[in-house]
Order: C-alpha cells, then structure tokens, then sequence
C-alpha cells in the first residue's frame, strides 16, 4: 500500500469534500422546485411565492353548501347543511330517516334541493303541507319559501290557495298548467293559466316568484 505525504492526505481529504459539495448542489440543482414568483419587499428581505400545484388547488376547494328544513314524519325534524346536489332522500337521511307512518310514495326522493328549502314528510293519509300532491311525487312535500314569496314552481296546493283571489279550483289550474308545460319561466307566464287575467295578476305579481 503507498505511503501518502501529510500534505498528500491534506489534499485528497480537500479533493473529497469538494466531491461530496459539488455531489450535494447537483442534487438539489436537479430535484429542488424553483420558485414560481418572487419579490422583494421595500427595505426588506425578498419573499419567494410558489404557485400551488393543480392537486393542491383542488384540495383546497370545498363543495358549496346548502341549508334546508325537514319536517314531518321523520326521526329527527330540524334544519341540515347538506352539499349541493343533493337529493330529498339525503335530506330524510340526514334527518335521521323517516318513520313508519311516513308517505314517501308522495315524495321525488331523487329531486334536487336548493337553498332554503323546506322538505315536509306527510303521513299515511295525510295531504302534503307542500308540493303538487298530483303529480305522483315531482314536488310534493317541498317548499321554496324564502323571502315571503311563494314559488309558484314549486308550491302546491295549500300553498297557492293563500294567495288573494286564488282559490282551490285556481290554485289547480297552475298546477295542472305547471305539469303541461313545465316550470313557470316568469311571473307573467301566470296570465296563461285560465282565470288569471291582468287585475288579478296585478294582485299576484309581488307575492310569487319564480327560480
């Protein structure tokens, strides 16, 4: 085995640290991130911005929420934030499920709440509160009520027969109307249903809406 010099062994220890030094800027030459952004503040140190990536931006995104009321013949009646999209069923789930009295065969389970809406289930027997009770479940049981204007897409008959001048027979016709022609498009629209001519509207037209 050669015999190294102590000036030798000095220069081989320099030659390694300069190899593991320029091994260590490599590798974070090749594998750190580089900054998207940076800038300095006035009289002060730069700051570095980095750009989050497309997964961390999607993480950060959190689904809108809704607030809706249930009531009736359910375990636990009450008003549940729910995620948007969601339907009467996970409203009744969220409300602990419904009890055994409960008239879901009036209810759209798989309709699609909104804000502010009010999901009554009636009982066996029982009209609903809310909802076209004829129309084999498409609104029955939910209620739009937000600001004291009833929407005349989603209310039902108990609901439209509180309007002034509207009775049981008219309040069916906007039903029945609803149902032929789907959802109201406009407050005016209402002219189109029998019986609803321009001074009745007039007293109409500031207590209904539609969405």
């Amino acid at each position: 085995m050669p015999e190294f010099t102590k000036r030798e062994k000095i220069l081989l220890l320099l030659l390694a640290a300069v190899s593991i030094l320029a091994a260590v800027s490599g590798y974070y030459a090749l594998f750190e991130k580089s900054p998207d952004v940076a800038f300095r503040l006035e009289n002060g140190p730069a700051v570095t911005v980095f750009q989050p990536t497309g997964d961390t931006a999607q993480d950060s995104a959190q689904p809108a929420k809704i607030v809706v009321h249930v009531a009736g013949a359910v375990e636990r009646p009450g008003v549940y934030v729910l995620e948007e999209g969601r339907r009467v069923i996970d409203a009744i789930e969220a409300a602990g499920g419904c009890l055994s009295e409960a008239d879901l065969a009036s209810l759209n389970l798989a309709r699609k709440l909104r804000d502010e809406d009010k999901l009554y289930v009636p009982q066996i027997g029982e009209s609903p509160v809310t909802g076209n009770a004829g129309s084999n479940g498409g609104n029955a049981g939910v209620s739009s009520i937000t600001d004291g204007r009833i929407n005349i897409n989603t209310a039902g008959l108990e609901e439209l027969d509180k309007l002034p001048g509207i009775g049981p027979a008219l309040a069916q016709r906007i039903i029945d109307y609803r149902n032929q022609h789907g959802p109201f498009k406009s407050v005016e629209e209402l002219k189109s249903v029998s019986g609803i001519g321009e001074k009745r509207f007039e007293e109409l037209k500031n207590l209904v809406k539609v969405n």
